[in-house]
């Protein structure tokens, strides 16, 4: 086992909230200084420690997939650039909600949950009630707290947490975090559901031996390694020797330039190579080592969840698609609706950025309600021949004009309240089934 590894390995043994150093670990395990800062370094990548402002780096408990509608007290942190003022063995805590303490203790005792965060000013009474109720303490317009206060977050392992903001900003920036979580919670990348232990080949192993795997585990492509389990190559039947030997080493028939992905790849971009390229497995990479693979059935499952995840907060997409109203006219779809602020730039007509996402945006709607099916924009063409001013009525027809197994163009005009055309988009799509 190698030093890095010995570091990582004893920092994973360390108890959660402990609080580490390049200087410490260095010391503690007999390593230079460079290799500690790298071994640390990539603990925070893999989630077993993380760095907090005023704090410095403690060892974490790793999570395979964090609530999105929650925060660490280490994040409130970093969020409302807050100091820290007692209680950092509890940083590493998930609080699952909010609340602010304006109201008397009595009435505070039917809102205080264990594991929330009590958003207050300087009621010392008030934050040793939140304390003493396994709460955590968010003090708003740069006031402290007495040291019994301090000593009491420390016995409960407790954050107690200062910032210069006042309640109202800070309460919204810890909402708007969250928020910004609850949109992310779409989004599935590829190491959420790559296969970590994958069947591979080495380079020097035979045709023969390749030909017994494919027997045992019925997969058609393999990626290749070297001795030091970087990637150099994947096979797939086709490569097969038609009247070669048995005894052939797979490096000279394997294809050398593999397409691959990253465990930070998003599904929907890797659905979208395979659909382009026909491929049923991707080698999945971390610099040049080989750390899974992940297959289109794989990909296919992960668009399915996506699709029955509940959108738990709105997008920019969705508020401005909210305000236009869907009519179905023969084989067009119509929308009515007006230009809002929203859709406008500084001088004052419809931004051409936004109503280009406009046009676009309700196509794949009016593609996505007529098939059941992920759609992949890949083309699109807009026009814009007249601006159109604020608070103007405008309407959107949108047609399929062409339509087949896994692909599809889209027409959509764009007329005022005059009926002039305003705008145009050809666009066309692939269409990914579930």
């Amino acid at each position: 086992m190698s030093k890095h590894e010995d570091i990582i390995k004893y920092i994973l043994s360390l108890e959660v909230g402990t609080k580490i150093s390049v200087r410490s670990i260095a010391s503690d395990l007999g390593v230079s200084d460079g290799t500690a800062y790298r071994a640390i370094k990539d603990s925070d990548s893999i989630g077993i420690v993380t760095t907090i402002p005023r704090v410095g780096t403690v060892r974490i408990e790793k999570v395979e997939k964090k609530s999105m509608e929650s925060l660490t007290y280490g994040e409130v942190i970093n969020i409302v650039d807050g100091s820290l003022l007692g209680g950092k063995n509890g940083i590493h805590k998930v609080l699952h909600r909010f609340i602010i303490g304006c109201m008397n203790i009595e009435t505070m005792k039917q809102y205080i949950k264990k594991d929330c965060l009590v958003i207050i000013g300087n009621r010392e009474e008030a934050q040793r009630f939140a304390l003493l109720n396994d709460a955590g303490v968010l003090i708003t317009d740069g006031f402290g707290c007495s040291n019994n206060i301090k000593n009491l977050a420390n016995e409960k392992c407790l954050p107690i947490i200062a910032t210069r903001y006042d309640t109202f900003t800070a309460s919204s920036m810890i909402n708007k975090a969250i928020s910004e979580n609850l949109l992310k919670k779409e989004i599935v990348l590829v190491e959420d559901i790559m296969k970590t232990n994958p069947s591979y080949l080495n380079a020097k192993d035979t045709v023969f031996k390749w030909k017994q795997i494919m027997k045992e585990f019925k997969h058609i492509r393999y990626p290749v390694v070297d001795d030091e389990n970087k990637l150099v190559g994947i096979v797939s039947p086709k490569d097969l020797p038609s009247h070669g030997s048995d005894d052939e080493v797979i490096g000279k028939v394997m294809c050398k330039e593999p397409i691959t992905v990253t465990p930070k790849t998003t599904a929907a971009y890797a659905a979208d190579i395979m659909r382009w390229d026909g491929i049923e497995l991707f080698p999945v990479v971390k610099g040049k080592k080989l750390m899974g693979v992940i297959t289109r059935k794989d990909v296919i499952n992960a668009l399915q969840y996506m699709a029955r995840q509940p959108q738990l907060t709105e997008t920019l997409e969705d508020s401005i698609l909210k305000k236009f109203e869907l009519k179905v006219k023969g084989s067009k779809n119509c929308f009515t609706g007006r230009i809002t602020a929203e859709l406008i730039d500084y001088m004052g007509t419809g931004s051409w950025g936004a109503l280009n996402m406009l046009l676009s945006t309700m196509a794949i709607v009016i593609l996505r309600r007529k098939n059941n099916a992920n759609i992949l924009v890949d083309n699109i063409n807009t026009y814009f021949m007249k601006p159109v001013q604020i608070d103007n009525e405008i309407t959107i027809y949108v047609e399929v004009i062409d339509k087949g197994i896994n692909y599809c163009k889209v027409e959509v005009n764009m007329f005022n309240d005059n009926k002039d055309i305003v705008g145009k988009s050809i666009l066309s799509a692939k269409m990914i089934r579930r």
